[in-house]
């Protein structure tokens, strides 16, 4: 449950997509994440680096070994909102019956 908790928060998976293609700033983090707070920012940085998600690199900050993991599992999920994302679509451009 403890992981379930750290990713519920608000901007902490957010914060990992953005990270997925390889590290960050905080100001390309804030300008990527538009209506996250400096504040919040560090507070799910410094969570997200205590749990050994993230780690502070020379470039910001970068998914660790456990990140990465982190992020080849959420692929599928990924995978799946595309597809939901679709159909949605989909489905608003078919006619209605009156």
């Amino acid at each position: 449950m403890a992981a379930l908790d750290l990713f519920g928060r608000r901007w902490a998976l957010r914060i990992l997509w953005e990270l997925r293609a390889g590290p960050l700033g905080a100001r390309a983090l804030l300008a990527r994440c538009e209506g996250l707070s400096s504040s919040v920012l560090y507070q799910r940085l410094r969570e997200l680096a205590s749990s050994g998600i993230i780690a502070p690199s020379a470039d910001g900050y970068e998914l660790t070994r456990l990140g990465t993991a982190l992020r080849d599992a959420l692929r599928p999920l990924d995978e799946w909102a595309i597809a939901w994302a679709q159909e949605q679509e989909h489905n608003d451009q078919e006619p209605t019956e009156r």
